[in-house]
């Protein structure tokens, strides 16, 4: 299961990444291709709008970029015994994966939350073992298995 998660967070990022390229380009090609008007400072404003949505796909595009080349550090093969990056959680409230902030998925019929270890249920995972309880939004929680 792990693995197949893993896989589907690297197409996601890299979806991601392709998304904010393409929006990034069409961005720059907008700014680039407006033209003086009689109306200069219509001109101005056009390309000085196209010039923040280029850097704001570009921002988009590297967090995007960043995330993936964290997730390709994830050694699918490790067997973890404590909650870390890249350990998939068994829990009484649910499954999570601790990779990058994606949210719910349906992987082969499973819900599975794909979370980062600095989101808050995340940094109460990191580092709890089999069989270990805590308490998130008032619900006590057992740990049942890692992988």
């Amino acid at each position: 299961m792990k693995s197949t998660i893993l896989q589907y967070v690297k197409e996601y990022l890299d979806q991601r990444m392709q998304t904010s390229w393409d929006a990034m380009q069409a961005a720059q090609e907008s700014a680039n291709g407006e033209s003086k008007s009689s109306a200069g400072d219509k001109y101005e404003t056009s390309r000085a709008m196209g010039q923040i949505d280029r850097d704001m796909h570009a921002r988009m595009y590297e967090q995007a970029r960043q995330e993936r080349a964290l997730v390709e550090r994830i050694d699918e093969s490790i067997h973890f015994r404590k909650g870390a990056l890249g350990a998939f959680l068994k829990t009484s409230m649910g499954d999570f994966f601790l990779s990058v902030s994606i949210g719910q998925v349906n992987i082969d019929g499973k819900n599975v939350m794909i979370i980062s270890p600095q989101s808050p249920i995340g940094a109460l995972l990191m580092g709890k073992e089999v069989g270990e309880k805590f308490s998130f939004r008032g619900k006590e929680t057992t740990i049942e298995s890692i992988d």
